[in-house]
């Protein structure tokens, strides 16, 4: 049937008896609560935060009991955690992408925006420097003497990770 043709195509069905050219009635929803819509992508956010958290934390549980495992460490065992914890933190930043993007275009908040674009460049260094302090830890075990200076890093990463989130916290407080 034609117009149901044309309303697969158009996401619309022809009312039975409406003329194909005619318009649909108007009934648009009303604008959401600009405030409320911000807390909750703000919300959003830091549950996602929450759960990089937790990755962290099933990260260096992980790395523990692998480095408990030497000499004969049990390498694939470790690999599938790291290999799943990657996917969830890939999830994660994709999720928070699309947060930053609606804070700045739907909700005129480029402020906020920007505070998880920072976000997302510190938690990715984060990241990397997390891995290379494993390695890192892996040597010492192994070859004892290797220098902690990527343990320094991570620190002050993590530091600016946190004013990051202050600025957040204290930059969002209007919206709430």
């Amino acid at each position: 049937y034609r117009s149901r043709a044309l309303g697969s195509l158009t996401g619309r069905e022809r009312a039975p008896g409406r003329c194909p050219t005619s318009p649909p009635p108007l009934s648009l929803p009303p604008p959401p609560q600009t405030d409320e819509a911000v807390r909750a992508l703000l919300q959003r956010f830091y549950a996602l935060q929450g759960e990089r958290v937790e990755a962290y934390r099933l990260l260096e549980e992980g790395h523990r009991a692998y480095l408990s495992s030497a000499p004969h460490y049990d390498f694939p065992r470790y690999r599938q955690l790291v290999h799943e914890l990657t996917l969830g933190f890939s999830r994660i930043s994709r999720e928070v992408l699309q947060l930053q993007a609606r804070l700045r275009d739907q909700h005129g908040r480029p402020e906020l925006a920007q505070h998880l674009a920072r976000l997302q460049e510190r938690e990715q260094e984060k990241l990397q420097l997390t891995a290379q302090l494993q390695l890192a830890r892996q040597r010492v075990q192994d070859e004892p003497g290797v220098d902690a200076h990527q343990q320094e890093v991570l620190i002050k990463t993590i530091e600016a990770i946190s004013e990051i989130l202050q600025d957040l916290k204290y930059d969002s407080e209007e919206a709430e």
